[in-house]
């Protein structure tokens, strides 16, 4: 049974089941209308993945600009985080009134937090210091690679072999994105490699807040998680931030830092409920679409070129999503 068609479980979600007596009229009706269901219940799981990608192909431009007109990498990272967990843990007070998990849930968040917050963003923001835009979203064609791996490996989704195929297929399109950027696109080893280790670190980021969205709401689990990672964020930038000459930071670079706080906080609430309604491994697989699309953002913007070939593996790209797309995503095992 999908997501959507399950019991509520979520804590601080109602059930959905009107409490309101028969024969009341119709301004009570009337007034329900002006709460209608959460976003995620009206608007397609692929619908809110497209947007995310989206929003994250342009990350990769806006974040590569700012590293190389004035900002150092942590001092551009610690500041939009501490920034959007404040936005996250506003809204979730104001929503639910709490931030309480259950402690069984800790081994899930502590990880996420830990993951997808300090060790992406230590990989990342180096990554787009050390290589070009282009380089790194490529890279992150990898992630529904090691998404779906992590999820078979430990047994939380059962990955059919369509959705195998699907993923082998994307891979193709990656390589030929790779092979069509490494004639006009620069990118040295390291940042190559730290692209990846980011591309590893979201996708068990992904895996692990995917119980999590089974009992929580999608903007209790963003402040929980943001709050808990950017405690060690922020103790690691120290040392940028106390030093760093802010006079220097041109005045584009600073939009580029308004955008990624307004990214951060947009696709990160998406995302969970993406994954909520899709499945990690399925929601990384549509995230496949960033490397064609970082790179229309960096020609568009930054005046990197393209080739015929990065054109084809996007063309592969399209089909892998569409195969996938063939059959329902996997059941989570895990309730």
């Amino acid at each position: 049974m999908s997501p959507e068609h399950q019991p509520s479980r979520r804590i601080g979600r109602p059930s959905g089941r009107s409490t309101v007596p028969a024969g009341r009229g119709r301004s009570q009706r009337r007034l329900s209308h002006r709460h209608p269901p959460p976003l995620g219940r009206r608007v397609s799981g692929e619908a809110l993945l497209i947007v995310t990608v989206i929003m994250w192909a342009l990350g990769f431009t806006s974040a590569r600009y700012a590293v190389t007109h004035g900002f150092d990498p942590l001092q551009y990272s610690a500041p939009r985080f501490i920034v959007g967990t404040l936005i996250f843990v506003v809204v979730a007070l104001v929503r639910e009134g709490t931030l309480r998990v259950e402690r069984r849930d800790l081994p899930y968040i502590v990880p996420a937090a830990l993951l997808g917050v300090l060790v992406n963003q230590l990989t990342f923001n180096y990554a787009v210091k050390f290589a070009s835009a282009s380089t790194v979203a490529i890279m992150f064609g990898t992630l529904p690679i090691f998404g779906a791996m992590i999820a078979a490996a430990i047994g939380w989704e059962r990955i059919r072999g369509r959705h195998w195929l699907a993923t082998v297929v994307s891979f193709v399109g990656v390589a030929l994105v790779a092979i069509g950027a490494e004639v006009d696109l620069g990118g040295g080893l390291g940042g190559i490699l730290l692209a990846l280790g980011a591309s590893l670190s979201f996708a068990a980021f992904s895996v692990s807040i995917a119980p999590l969205m089974r009992r929580y709401s999608a903007v209790r689990v963003s402040a929980t998680v943001t709050l808990i990672g950017t405690v060690p964020l922020v103790l690691v930038s120290l040392p940028q931030l106390v030093s760093a000459d802010w006079g220097r930071v041109e005045l584009l670079a600073w939009g580029a830092l308004g955008y990624q706080i307004t990214m951060f906080v947009v696709t990160t609430y998406l995302w969970f409920i993406a994954i909520d309604r899709v499945g990690a491994a399925h929601a990384t697989l549509w995230a496949n679409l960033q490397p064609f699309a970082g790179a229309v953002a960096a020609v568009l913007i930054l005046s990197e070129a393209l080739t015929p070939i990065q054109v084809a593996g996007a063309v592969v790209l399209a089909l892998a999503i569409a195969l996938a797309r063939w059959r329902r995503p996997p059941s989570p095992i895990l309730e």
